[in-house]
């Protein structure tokens, strides 16, 4: 089973979706953030469903119609680099 690796900058996005939506939602934002966790987790089944990347070499996970994971993987790793809003235009 591969690794999974939670990058600072994927840390640093995910604190930022959480204060932006506890603003007007606390219990909303922690249960958003857990979900996006959570479904980075199942990516160590190599059958939950991934894309290719914008950016060569990367994959993305949808999460949810707002947010998609950014990812790399080697054969010992899945590394989460970011999250982004998917109307957010990257790279």
């Amino acid at each position: 089973m591969k690794r999974l690796v939670r990058s600072a900058t994927y840390r640093l996005d995910l604190d930022d979706i959480e204060r932006y939506v506890a603003r007007r939602d606390p219990l909303a934002a922690a249960k958003l953030v857990d979900h996006i966790d959570d479904q980075f987790a199942h990516l160590a089944d190599p059958e939950f469903p991934r894309r290719a990347g914008k950016v060569k070499d990367t994959f993305e996970l949808v999460v949810n119609k707002n947010y998609i994971v950014i990812f790399i993987e080697s054969d010992t790793d899945i590394v989460a680099l970011n999250v982004v809003h998917a109307k957010r235009r990257y790279p």
